[in-house]
């Protein structure tokens, strides 16, 4: 079951550094691709921070629309994610390609991914010198949602039997996210 996460712990869905789809849609098209470098930035407002290529299809449609969702794959997507990150939207639909199900967000148009862990509902804060020189994207998160099987009372749930985020190292390896332990 999905549940809203509070904003004041959305920073918590990415602070570990999880890889990302990131999604956006304007003028009827919607794109998804991957992204390893999303990170959160600051608590109140929640903002996140999301280096997306200039030449990605992705990137068009969040410079036209002004908003992006981040969608937190398992490793069951795994596939599926490489895909979205190593082919391009201009050369056909994406989520036909992969077999990623969008979904519609509740504040933003551009769609979430069915299946992932946790979402993120973002509008961008206009920086345009950091966005052309470093492709670098500063965002509030205006909603958030976890899947309640793994994220609950603002923690990630980090039993063994559960699924859990994954992190991209490079050529197709990935490996998940391990036991939580206290100090």
């Amino acid at each position: 079951m999905r549940l809203p996460v509070e904003l004041a712990h959305a920073y918590r869905l990415l602070n570990h550094g999880p890889t990302t789809l990131i999604s956006a849609a304007h003028g009827g098209v919607q794109n998804v691709m991957a992204a390893a470098w999303v990170m959160p930035l600051d608590f109140e407002p929640p903002k996140v921070l999301a280096v997306i290529d200039k030449q990605s299809f992705t990137r068009s449609l969040i410079d036209a629309s002004g908003e992006f969702a981040l969608s937190l794959p398992s490793r069951e997507l795994a596939a599926a994610t490489v895909n979205a990150g190593s082919s391009s939207g201009r050369d056909g639909d994406k989520f036909a390609s992969s077999g990623l199900q969008p979904f519609k967000a509740q504040e933003i148009a551009a769609p979430l991914i069915d299946g992932c862990l946790a979402w993120l509902e973002c509008r961008v804060i206009a920086e345009p010198a950091n966005q052309q020189r470093y492709d670098l994207f500063i965002a509030e998160v205006v909603a958030a949602w976890a899947d309640s099987s793994v994220f609950a009372d603002g923690h990630w749930l980090m039993a063994p039997d559960t699924r859990h985020t994954i992190h991209y190292v490079a050529g197709g390896r990935f490996f998940e996210t391990g036991a939580a332990f206290d100090v």
